[in-house]
């Protein structure tokens, strides 16, 4: 495709949804503090792609491509902590070096990651689908509701049973201690 048909398909299919996809960003991703810079990355993974105009769906291929450049956004802020300093012409930030993981802590993590695969792969389907969208995509109970086609007060059950269901296996399996037992209000 020649730069003249990628900036054609550009404009046509992409630069429409530039209001929707801010404002899905803000609503998503309100910790990030500059949603330009995200949509830039956007822009520019979506412009490495060979042939944009085989794309069946541009619009979803642009609001995923936001959402994985978001997440890895979050992903490098926590593999490489910064630290601040001042200079005369304000801060500095310089990521620190990582301490590398001990084995024993490396393992641990593996462990607790295959016991929450687990817990969530026991509980049922739409459970489980309620439980990722909101835990691991951030989503609000309303979205969730929109997305699934399902009333709030469903979510929230959901996510009652999912939380509930997970910390049961937890405490099964010896991963964490029994909560105290409430008692009832007389």
């Amino acid at each position: 495709m020649s730069s003249a048909e990628q900036a054609r398909w550009f404009s046509e299919h992409v630069h429409p949804h530039e209001p929707a996809l801010r404002a899905y960003l803000s609503r998503r991703f309100p910790s990030l503090p500059d949603h330009d810079d995200l949509v830039q990355e956007t822009y520019a993974r979506l412009l490495r792609v060979e042939d944009p105009a085989r794309l069946a769906h541009p619009k979803a291929f642009l609001f995923t491509t936001a959402r994985n450049a978001a997440i890895d956004l979050f992903r490098r802020r926590h593999v490489h902590p910064h630290d601040s300093l001042a200079d005369s012409e304000g801060l500095i930030e310089l990521p620190l070096l990582d301490t590398p993981l001990t084995i024993a802590e490396t393992l641990e993590r593996r462990q607790r990651r295959e016991a929450l695969t687990a817990a969530l792969s026991a509980l049922p389907e739409r459970c489980r689908e309620v439980m990722l969208l909101r835990y691991l995509d951030g989503c609000s109970g309303k979205e969730i509701a929109e997305r699934l086609g399902i009333s709030l007060g469903t979510v929230k059950g959901h996510l009652l049973k999912g939380v509930r269901d997970c910390a049961r296996y937890f405490e099964s399996r010896g991963l964490v201690e029994a909560a105290p037992a409430m008692k009832e209000p007389s």
